[in-house]
């Protein structure tokens, strides 16, 4: 067994040295390496999506840069209403905030998104002919693999486009050096589109259970596809199929809200990670640390907004005890608002730099339902809406003053009211920006308001004019392409926003 998980990592550091550089797209491989090198036993295969999954978790080899789970915690909080400044964030992480952003911001770089993708693209386009060479690779085996690259793939498009809008769609390896770097992006629209068919095409191939519950959790099962799904389906106003997609993770009998109790839930569900709450998170461990430590306590880059823990989680003054499991010593510190949902071993201590292991939530159960309540308020189903918001603050003991009475027929209200839970229930999962956006949108951006309160409530005084006047303009709702991307592929065209 030892020597076969020695072969394996041995596989995947050629499998990663042979497909990172700093080209286009960083999709330029070493000629031959891939083809000559590789892709002959089942083994093989299961060694490129280790490197899949780990390139999900790392900066790529050599590389100096921001791992994955960095990444998308910038991209989906850094706009939104939630987060400030610490005294180390960097200027461009200071310029994404305050909507002061250029195509030359080091943030807007793409490149560890295409990196990874392009591990997807290669397990996609060779796999499938090591059963011709490996008999001991059966269908089944392969399809499995398959369903992992696809929804991985499907899922760093879905991020692309919800960040950049329109973006390169490219669905095959970069196998040599002949092949075209020269790519225009694709409509958002085609991109979802595509996203969604990989998702299905996914969903036919996955796992159900791998048989051990750190799997289950770290890599793609068909649960994990359908949070997808659901997600995506939201974005495109495909209510009734999100609604469908979140109920197959619903009934599928696996998922639950774990009733909290005194510092052990807090512990169970993000300290430790991988609980019956959990769908899918990047599986960082003792040997291999997240930057969540260094970011939010070390170097206190990013900080919770001043009036975070009182307008999103509510503060009883007269009984401190009175307050919401997900507030002071969960998603934040009161006082100080460091954000120590990443940090904290339990409500009352926090973990030590070598231990620093929390993953990073790319789906939970609580986001699963709270996205079915969207999609039922939307279906014009508030009073079921109603019912799965008041099951997330019961089982989270959510405190009286952030309770809403709401006409189940107002819609606007219901939404709102879903919007407001899902701040606290995932408060700095990389969710935020990305749920106002996604709900403004709707309807020709009929709730442009949500961005606006947004930006007054978050953005320095002297900005505020600036910035909902840049709001008022849809394309500035999306990053620039980065001035290399344009620089060595001419067939970019610029977001008009930062013409």
């Amino acid at each position: 067994m030892q020597t076969k998980i020695k072969t394996i990592l041995a596989i995947f550091t050629l499998f990663i040295a042979a497909t990172s550089c700093d080209d286009y797209l960083d999709l330029r491989p070493q000629d031959g390496i891939i083809r000559e090198e590789f892709w002959k036993t089942k083994e093989d295969i299961q060694a490129a999506v280790i490197g899949m999954y780990s390139s999900l978790l790392n900066s790529p080899p050599g590389v100096s840069d921001f791992p994955m789970s960095q990444y998308l915690f910038m991209h989906g909080e850094l706009r939104g209403d939630m987060i400030a400044p610490g005294l180390n964030a960097t200027e461009d992480q200071r310029d994404i905030m305050n909507s002061n952003i250029m195509a030359s911001n080091d943030l807007t770089n793409w490149a560890i998104f295409y990196r990874t993708i392009n591990y997807c693209n290669t397990i996609i386009d060779l796999a499938p002919a090591v059963r011709e060479k490996d008999p001991t690779l059966t269908q089944v085996q392969l399809n499995h693999f398959l369903s992992e690259a696809l929804a991985i793939r499907a899922y760093l498009y879905f991020t692309l486009a919800r960040t950049f809008k329109d973006v390169p769609l490219k669905l095959t390896a970069t196998l040599t050096d002949e092949d075209n770097f020269q790519l225009p992006v694709s409509p958002q629209k085609d991109v979802f589109a595509q996203v969604i068919k990989d998702l299905k095409l996914a969903e036919g191939y996955a796992v159900q259970d791998y048989g051990n519950n750190d799997s289950n959790k770290g890599r793609i099962t068909v649960y994990a596809i359908n949070a997808m799904l659901t997600d995506v389906y939201l974005w495109n106003d495909n209510f009734q199929e999100a609604f469908d997609a979140a109920d197959k993770v619903i009934k599928s009998g696996k998922f639950d809200l774990i009733k909290v109790s005194n510092n052990t839930w807090f512990n169970t569900v993000y300290a430790k990670g991988n609980s019956i709450e959990s769908i899918f998170e990047f599986q960082y461990s003792k040997t291999n640390l997240g930057p969540f430590y260094n970011i939010f306590f070390q170097r206190h880059q990013f900080l919770a907004s001043a009036t975070v823990l009182e307008d999103v989680f509510g503060v009883d003054f007269t009984n401190p005890a009175n307050k919401d499991i997900r507030g002071d010593r969960t998603s934040l510190v009161a006082g100080t608002n460091e954000i120590y949902k990443f940090t904290g071993e339990n409500n009352d201590t926090r973990k030590e730099l070598q231990g620093a292991d929390t993953h990073w939530f790319v789906y939970r159960y609580a986001d699963v339902l709270l996205m079915q309540a969207e999609a039922l308020a939307e279906l014009n189903r508030g009073s079921e809406a109603l019912t799965i918001i008041e099951e997330v603050r019961l089982k989270r003991e959510a405190i009286d003053m952030t309770a809403e009475t709401i006409a189940t027929d107002n819609k606007k209200e219901v939404i709102d009211y879903i919007l407001a839970e899902r701040s606290r229930e995932l408060a700095f999962e990389g969710k935020r920006w990305f749920d106002m956006l996604r709900n403004a949108r709707r309807n020709n951006y009929a709730r442009l308001d949500i961005l606006i309160d947004g930006a007054i409530l978050s953005a320095p005084a002297d900005q505020q004019q600036s910035i909902i006047a840049k709001l008022k303009d849809s394309n500035s709702h999306y990053l620039p392409i980065n001035t290399y991307e344009l620089y060595t592929n001419k067939a970019l065209v610029q977001n008009p926003f930062y013409k």
